[in-house]
């Protein structure tokens, strides 16, 4: 399945605010081609040739194959921590809120699990101050899960004696799903996201 037919509970990736069109589908075969081959095997000829456009073409939207690394997971992570800020901010308890969390999160990776490796695994990619960027990000997302755990503990609903700890957990056993996800697989991004929601709770030892 290409990055433009992706989906995630019905939701198309998250390049709308790329623009014009040429911008936007040399950021998708951008995506497609690291997603395949990894960053540093991917040349712009080849991003260029999946856009049907010539090499020329791509430096008139992006200076440089990191630029669109950036843009890709600037726009990716800014995606991520919307859902979690989201969940965090919705109304119910905090077991409500962290099953929400998992459970959106997981099917963002799982339904668009090209677009999400990249972003996700291609950290280490970036310059120094693309990658300082991004880590501010992610450090937002843990803030979010880390957030509605510290609620849950405080109300009594959670038994963490390691907030911090099982943030990490629970976002890396979140993330992973883009990893091994196969859509001809056994289960739907839903099914995948309602299941990994079950075990973080038990995981937290959420009462119920």
């Amino acid at each position: 399945m290409s990055t433009a037919e992706e989906t995630a509970g019905g939701e198309m990736p998250p390049w709308a605010e790329v623009t014009p069109d040429a911008a936007r589908r040399l950021l998708v075969a951008a995506v497609e081609a690291f997603a395949e081959r990894g960053y540093h095997a991917t040349t712009t000829r080849d991003i260029a040739g999946r856009a049907g456009m010539s090499p020329a073409a791509l430096y008139i939207h992006y200076k440089t194959k990191e630029e669109l690394l950036h843009r890709i997971s600037r726009i990716g992570h800014e995606k991520a921590l919307e859902i979690l800020r989201t969940a965090a901010r919705g109304e119910g308890s905090a077991t409500e809120r962290l099953a929400d969390a998992v459970s959106s999160f997981v099917r963002w990776h799982a339904g668009g699990r090209t677009t999400a490796r990249v972003v996700q695994y291609e950290l280490d990619s970036l310059g120094p101050a693309a990658r300082a960027e991004i880590i501010a990000l992610r450090r937002q997302v843990d803030a979010q899960v880390r957030g509605i755990i510290e609620d849950g503990v405080a109300s009594g609903e959670f038994d963490v004696p390691d907030v911090r700890g099982t943030t990490l957990a629970v976002l890396s056993l979140c993330i992973d799903v883009a990893r091994w996800f196969n859509v001809n697989g056994p289960r739907t991004p839903d099914e995948v996201g309602a299941l990994y929601a079950d075990l973080v709770l038990r995981m937290v030892g959420a009462v119920k």
